[in-house]
């Protein structure tokens, strides 16, 4: 706001309240007098500036937007522990520990004989991302095999700070109650794992409200999550008799989205040197961030669309090639439009 005042400004505008007369000079008495107290003007305009920048959503700190979200009873999400599968050949205890990398994790409950949830004693997306065998902590007899596998639940970091004030800046615009959309969106998001989540109004058997489910991954949520958030919104057991989060007459299914396989074939021009064999792997991470960003608004669209023209711009900044054309999408040159409960996976890529 007060970009355009300066110390040199702010002096000059002084000086020239001074009389003519007057020797205004650098170095003489006056220029002296007014130059510590303009410097001091100055840093209580820079300090204004900030406090202002503070007051208001959308250029708040994170440490002042907490603040500001406590008026509207908004708190930042918490990190949460991933809770993932471990499969052993025995029976393991409750409570047993195992180390995979730089993490622990531990036994929390059975599943089925030889299968067990595991909660990494780590919280935050780390413990999402490790596979493989585990190592006790402490001796357990009869232990041969004890595997890290599927991510259950997926653990989430706190809250980013761009994230808690986009929710700030939406409480304004509709007001969350009684079993609104608002409502369903704000306390299923309030649950851990939860990427994206969608509301429908449904006539179908016993429902009559559907909830389609993302997870923090932003992939096809695990039959464990979806009977978590299940059990938390409105419990099979008495369905609508608002023992959960949902109001009492409100008969809620939840589900999860479906992946789409999108299998990709191009047609491309190379620099001297360079081939497929050494562009895949870019190409694989490039549709892989592409689709990332599609599933970060599945939430917010009627439908997600893979377009051929973003493929083949975003193609163009890989190293080597110099044109691409003719993309097929499943075989067809044209744009994939996915089901409004879908999100796009990468299939196979080929030339």
């Amino acid at each position: 706001m007060f970009e355009h005042i300066s110390y040199e400004g702010l002096l000059e505008a002084s000086l020239n309240n001074v009389a003519n007369d007057v020797d205004k000079r650098e170095g003489a008495i006056i220029f002296d007098a007014l130059s510590p107290h303009t410097k001091q003007l100055y840093e209580l305009y820079f300090s204004m500036d900030g406090m202002i920048q503070e007051m208001f959503g959308d250029t708040a700190s994170r440490e002042f937007l907490i603040k500001l979200c406590k008026d509207r009873g908004i708190t930042p999400e918490v990190a949460t522990p991933a809770i993932r599968k471990g499969e052993f050949n025995i029976d393991v205890s409750i409570g047993d520990r195992f180390s995979l990398g730089t993490l622990n994790y531990v036994v929390t409950e059975k599943i089925s004989d030889g299968v067990f949830k595991l909660k990494c004693e780590t919280v935050g997306i780390k413990g999402n991302l490790d596979y493989g065998n585990l190592i006790p902590i402490d001796y357990i007899n009869g232990l041969e095999k004890a595997v890290l596998s599927d991510v259950l639940i997926p653990g989430e970091d706190e809250e980013p700070t761009e994230k808690l004030r986009k929710r700030y800046l939406e409480s304004f615009d509709a007001l969350a109650y009684g079993g609104n959309r608002k409502d369903y969106k704000d306390k299923v998001h309030k649950l851990q794992g939860i990427g994206g989540v969608k509301m429908y109004r449904v006539r179908e058997g016993i429902y009559n409200v559907k909830l389609v489910i993302m997870d923090a991954q932003y992939q096809t949520p695990s039959l464990v999550l979806i009977d978590t958030i299940q059990t938390a919104i409105d419990p099979v057991v008495n369905q609508g008799e608002g023992l959960g989060i949902a109001p009492i007459g409100h008969v809620v299914k939840v589900e999860g989205v479906v992946e789409t396989l999108v299998n990709l074939t191009f047609n491309i021009t190379y620099d001297v040197g360079y081939d497929w064999a050494l562009s895949e792997l870019e190409f694989q991470a490039m549709i892989d961030n592409y689709f990332l960003e599609l599933k970060k608004e599945w939430e917010d669209s009627s439908q997600l669309v893979v377009r051929i023209a973003q493929i083949e711009s975003r193609a163009l900044g890989i190293d080597g090639v110099i044109d691409i054309r003719d993309t097929l999408i499943n075989g067809v040159a044209d744009n994939l439009i996915l089901h409004e409960n879908a999100i796009p996976v990468r299939g196979v890529l080929s030339e």
